[in-house]
């Protein structure tokens, strides 16, 4: 009866340090931070800071994260978010860090060209000066349609014309809407509504959630 008891402890002991053990994965990387789902818990954790279940960011780039789980430490690679029941969810996502300024900066593509996009959640469309679309290889006069734009130095002359394809990250929206406009502005390409109301999004603590409807 004394050996049986000493194996139900042992067992219970097991059981107590396996089920203690946190789920920790790494859902975005950025130089010197990464974006961690600890039991479903996500934050943005910055380099020698702790994150959730008193995860440890040693180091963190574009390529992978080295974490301190439980003072052991070994190196993590991007990974899918995960379900409550940790089976692999069909939704894509993307996770972007707050930049300079206040503003979130992705890298994308328009077309398959790449190009930088700045985040505006007040534009209604993707928004693109006039030597922007000529980079991507859209004719803007022969396919858009005219129209004049109000903006912040007064009125401009504009073009709406239909992208075939916008990717940032593993999320692409075919036929989105944009405007492009003639001269300089805006400075930057603007992603907004047109591509942003296609796809989830949300802000977690100054970390921008994009994530497919399906």
């Amino acid at each position: 009866m004394r050996v049986y008891n000493l194996i139900a402890i042992s067992l219970l002991l097991c059981s107590t340090i396996a089920s203690a053990a946190p789920q920790v994965r790494v859902v975005g990387l950025f130089p010197g931070a990464a974006v961690l789902n600890v039991d479903g818990q996500r934050k943005l954790v910055k380099v020698g800071q702790t994150g959730p279940a008193g995860v440890v960011v040693v180091s963190a780039d574009s390529r992978g994260a080295v974490l301190r789980v439980d003072g052991v430490e070994r190196s993590y690679s991007l990974s899918r978010e995960y379900s409550d029941g940790f089976a692999e969810t069909q939704k894509k996502q993307l996770s972007v860090a707050k930049g300079i300024g206040g503003h979130y900066w992705i890298a994308g593509s328009v077309n398959g060209h790449p190009i930088q996009f700045l985040v505006d959640t007040g534009a209604t469309s993707v928004a693109l000066n006039d030597e922007q679309a000529r980079r991507l290889g859209i004719d803007y006069r022969a396919v858009g349609a005219p129209l004049q734009v109000s903006t912040a130095s007064g009125t401009a002359r504009g073009w709406r014309v239909s992208l075939d394809r916008v990717k940032v990250g593993e999320l692409e929206v075919l036929g989105v809407e944009a405007v492009v406009l003639e001269g300089g502005s805006p400075a930057e390409a603007l992603l907004g509504m047109s591509f942003l109301g296609r796809v989830g999004w949300r802000v977690e603590q100054d970390v921008l959630v994009l994530e497919s409807k399906y």
